[in-house]
């Protein structure tokens, strides 16, 4: 695949997505193979199209802000302002991408929790 955008602009642009609820657009920026972490809640999600199905999945709706950026190479960082179904949190967010695609990413939030109900034991 040819990179036509920067990373940091990929990543600016899955927030957009994602803070739009626009969570179908997402499938083209992520690589098929995606992993995604939540360390605090011990959830893994793999492959792209699990990711969007989870996100689509997701109650509520907000918005999220990006407050901070860091890019070198093909590692992101954000630092995410999330106000979602009545909370205000912030996100820490590490990005890898793989040939302008989002390979991978690990997302920290304020403090660990159990995942919500309707998570555990997802085919996610």
């Amino acid at each position: 695949m040819e990179k036509t955008e920067t990373n940091e602009a990929v990543v600016r642009r899955f927030w957009a997505l994602m803070g739009a609820s626009r969570f179908a657009e997402l499938a083209p920026m992520l690589a098929d193979d995606l992993v995604c972490d939540w360390p605090l809640t011990r959830e893994r999600v793999r492959g792209a199209a699990n990711f969007v199905a989870l996100n689509a999945a997701y109650p509520g709706a907000g918005t999220i802000a990006v407050e901070r950026l860091v890019a070198a190479g093909d590692e992101v960082v954000t630092q995410c302002r999330v106000a979602w179904d009545g909370a205000d949190d912030t996100a820490i967010t590490f990005f890898t991408l793989r040939d302008g695609r989002i390979a991978r990413t690990v997302e920290w939030w304020p403090e660990p929790y159990d995942p919500p109900a309707w998570r555990i034991g997802s085919p996610y």
